[in-house]
């Protein structure tokens, strides 16, 4: 695997305060269409994993949070055609205004014991246990 033949994505378990995460429904049109994930994006050139994580949940769910509010939870590894995706995964609990659907075509609110029965993109799935740990 070569520099330029990995994707680096960032990912967020937005958690509220009944321990329940936000996934999103990936939308018509899109690869892996109807799949639930976590809120997030691709890292653009010059950024910061952090930077790219605060845009993309302006972006996707207009909400404003902080890098500071961004906790690194975990990664997942996984080969997409002739590429190579590595996800970075973050919890947040603390951000500014309520989660729409600007781009997904759903939100949904649950528990991770919730997420095994989704479907859900391979890279998302081993991270199921992890977060299920850390709340």
């Amino acid at each position: 695997m070569t520099a330029n033949s990995a994707l680096l994505v960032v990912a967020a378990a937005l958690i509220d305060p009944d321990g329940r995460i936000l996934l999103q429904q990936r939308p018509p049109g899109t690869s892996m269409a109807g799949l639930w994930e976590f809120p997030g994006g691709k890292v653009e050139p010059g950024e910061t994993p952090e930077a790219a994580l605060v845009r993309e949940l302006e972006e996707e769910l207009g909400i404003a949070t902080h890098a500071s509010c961004l906790a690194p939870a975990c990664f997942a590894s996984e080969p997409i055609g002739d590429r190579h995706l590595l996800l970075l995964l973050y919890v947040c609990r603390k951000w500014q205004g309520v989660a729409q659907a600007r781009h997904a075509t759903a939100l949904t609110w649950v528990r991770p014991a919730q997420m095994y029965g989704m479907q859900m993109p391979p890279a998302d799935l081993p991270l199921i246990g992890l977060l299920e740990a850390l709340l």
